[in-house]
């Protein structure tokens, strides 16, 4: 499956479009390597997301071609997510 369609599918990315945006960015790594929206995701493959200032990284679980929003998280699991802290402001 490709991987655009997989961050919409699993609703990690609500659009697929916005999945195609931030893989051809280079903000979207599948076992390590870089990946674009068209590179084939299968189960088993660990995904590196990069959002503004937060990384998620999950495990492929299961692909499908639709699935209910209930159903969705089943797709993947988290392995980590980590969210960068803003800078304090000094008075």
């Amino acid at each position: 499956m490709r991987l655009d369609k997989f961050l919409k599918v699993s609703r990690i990315i609500k659009r697929r479009t916005v999945a195609k945006e931030v893989a051809d960015k280079g903000r979207i790594q599948v076992n390590g390597q870089m990946a674009k929206s068209s590179t084939s995701v299968k189960v088993g493959d660990s995904v590196k997301i990069l959002f503004g200032n937060k990384t998620l990284e999950i495990k492929v679980l299961q692909l499908k071609d639709s699935t209910k929003k209930e159903d969705a998280e089943k797709m993947y699991e988290i392995i980590s997510e980590t969210r960068e802290e803003g800078f304090e402001k000094l008075d």
